[in-house]
């Protein structure tokens, strides 16, 4: 139904999915703050919005990856050691500002085994929505 008590909640968790899908892309966006937002107004959603805010940005950081990998056919970079030496693991931090959309895109660069990456980054990722959610309940 168009005018259904659910619909608020189902267009939050929407909007939260694009928010971070969004925000882990090199558009700049706030997540955490769509996040906070949601669990602000449906609290009993902690579980839900910590899922699918974490999806959003695993595909939107996975996303960078390709792009990563789609410009590594161009020309090698000597500065991406660091990322090389790390491995998949460094894209769990593939969440922090600035940096994090570099060590996804690097990620791709160096063609560093893609379910790794995935399941690191989204291992990062929802550790960090975890905490944010634990912070929109006090």
């Amino acid at each position: 139904m168009l005018l259904s008590p659910d619909l608020g909640r189902n267009s939050g968790l929407v909007a939260l999915f694009i928010a971070s899908f969004l925000a882990a892309t090199f558009v700049p966006f706030s997540s955490e703050a769509a996040l906070f937002a949601v669990l602000r107004l449906h609290p009993d959603m902690f579980s839900a919005a910590i899922i699918i805010a974490t999806i959003g940005n695993t595909a939107g950081g996975m996303v960078t990856y390709g792009m990563g990998r789609w410009l590594a056919q161009r020309k090698p970079l000597k500065q991406l050691e660091r990322v090389a030496r790390w491995g998949a693991p460094a894209t769990a931090l593939g969440w922090l500002p600035f940096v994090g959309d570099a060590i996804c895109l690097a990620a791709g660069w160096l063609k560093l085994n893609w379910p790794a990456v995935l399941l690191w980054q989204f291992a990062g990722r929802a550790a960090r929505y975890w905490v944010v959610a634990q912070g929109s309940l006090l």
